[in-house]
């Protein structure tokens, strides 16, 4: 950590019979400091530098003697430079799918800090040369495509220097960038929390390394264009009639389907996510013949992809979602789907680990497997109509019809929060939904109120 002084003696220049006679001499705090020259212009030079600098009151670096203006120019790097360094400082603490969304935020933010775009690539070549290599630290020593490559020459060499970046404009594009997408579309508005949170820690750690006196992002007013709405859309979200069409219809696609009625069931009954499902094990499962049972959700095994992991697998075992490592969270689960998994355990019994789902071979239940069953499924359930619109669209629906459910029907916000794996705060921002027929059931409880006045009046 450079140590700074404010504490600074400039002298005149003193000339004496050596090969550099013009020297110029100062110090800083108590270490004194020396500069010799062949001419007299170039001491004069460099001494009114330094009283420049101190005049203006910038602090001294107290090894080298220099204004913190002059020292930051000779630490300066490009911000191409930069970013890597900042890939490789947060790599190896952090799960795939947050590297994928550093890289992500990086390869958005990099195409703006550029000196001009004279000769630039495509938008969409950076991106995948950015974000498929440049910020992809499992592949910074593999062979690199000829086509990558230039891309990444022209990067770096337009790079701009990391002290550029001080210049609020240049910050302004930076996030207007981070606001859309790839094809020009507004971002969703938690897509660019992420790459914003990203971008300024990238700016905090060259602030730690010295290469910029203060974060620009936090001298910024800069509000974002009108942004994908969050909330769940509550034509998305069936209702329980909807629910149990769409189970009895997975049920019905065969072998793959009746594998994953009870994993479908998880989503609508206890709120899992298919990440936490997926990693659910049978002694976390209490399975009473009668009543309630329990699950304590506490592994989850989301797809990263395998250019993301360390182990080169698709997916890899985590905890919870913004969760302590050790947090279990406790669901209970009511009967129906206390008769579904034991009727899968009878049926499939375990991976050989204890999963309760596994795939025909053994393995782990795949996104793109139960994403086709659950295609089929909501074709032959649902009618036309509800086919065409935006109902049960995905299976993360269900998980939205198990919290919306919850909440209509009377149970505590908080409890519900506990019980999804959320905040109170982003519970209600995200699923405090009514169902698909819950305006009506809203208008009935207006319309009895109403009436109740009209004939105490009467």
């Amino acid at each position: 950590m450079t140590e700074w002084s404010y504490t600074v003696k400039i002298w005149a220049i003193r000339k004496r019979d050596y090969q550099k006679p013009y020297q110029v001499r100062w110090k800083v705090g108590f270490r004194p400091h020396a500069e010799s020259f062949l001419t007299l212009g170039l001491a004069e030079s460099r001494r009114a530098q330094l009283v420049t600098a101190a005049r203006a009151g910038e602090p001294f670096d107290v090894d080298t003697g220099l204004p913190k203006s002059l020292v930051m120019k000779d630490r300066d790097i490009s911000w191409y430079e930069h970013a890597r360094n900042f890939i490789a400082m947060k790599w190896d603490d952090s799960p795939g799918n947050t590297r994928r969304t550093l890289a992500e935020a990086m390869a958005t933010a990099t195409p703006v800090f550029v000196k001009d775009a004279k000769g630039a690539p495509s938008v969409r070549a950076m991106r995948h040369a950015l974000y498929g290599y440049a910020f992809n630290k499992n592949r910074w020593d593999a062979e690199i495509p000829a086509d990558v490559a230039t891309v990444l020459a022209w990067v770096e060499r337009k790079s701009l220097p990391v002290s550029r970046l001080s210049d609020l404009l240049t910050i302004r594009s930076a996030l207007s960038s981070l606001s859309k997408k790839l094809d020009g579309t507004n971002a969703s508005a938690a897509m660019f929390r992420r790459k914003r949170a990203i971008l300024y820690n990238s700016l905090e750690y060259a602030v730690d390394a010295e290469l910029l006196p203060n974060n620009p992002l936090d001298r910024v007013k800069w509000k974002a264009p009108e942004q994908v709405v969050e909330e769940v859309d509550p034509e998305c979200v069936p209702n329980p009639e909807q629910g149990a069409r769409l189970l009895a219809a997975v049920h019905r696609q065969g072998k793959r389907g009746r594998r994953l009625v009870a994993f479908f069931g998880c989503m609508y009954y206890a709120a899992g996510r298919p990440a936490e499902v997926i990693g659910l094990r049978v002694a976390d499962c209490d399975l009473p013949r009668r009543g309630w049972g329990l699950l304590r959700l506490r592994d989850t095994y989301p797809r990263s992809g395998s250019a993301w992991t360390d182990s080169g697998e698709s997916h890899e075992k985590k905890g919870l979602k913004h969760r302590p490592r050790k947090t279990v969270r406790r669901v209970p689960i009511p009967p129906e789907l206390v008769a579904l998994l034991r009727w899968h355990l009878t049926a499939y019994g375990t991976a050989p680990d204890g999963r309760v789902f596994q795939t025909l071979r053994g393995g782990l239940v795949q996104d793109t497997g139960y994403g086709e069953t659950w295609a089929a499924a909501r074709k032959q359930a649902l009618s036309a109509s509800e086919f065409a619109s935006p109902l049960a669209k995905r299976p993360y629906d269900l998980r939205h019809a198990a919290v919306s459910t919850w909440l209509s029907s009377g149970v505590e916000p908080q409890l519900v929060a506990e019980r999804a794996g959320h905040s109170v705060a982003v519970l209600f921002r995200e699923y405090a939904k009514f169902l698909s027929d819950g305006d009506e059931a809203a208008n009935a409880k207006i319309s009895a109120r109403l009436n109740q006045r009209l004939n105490q009046r009467t």
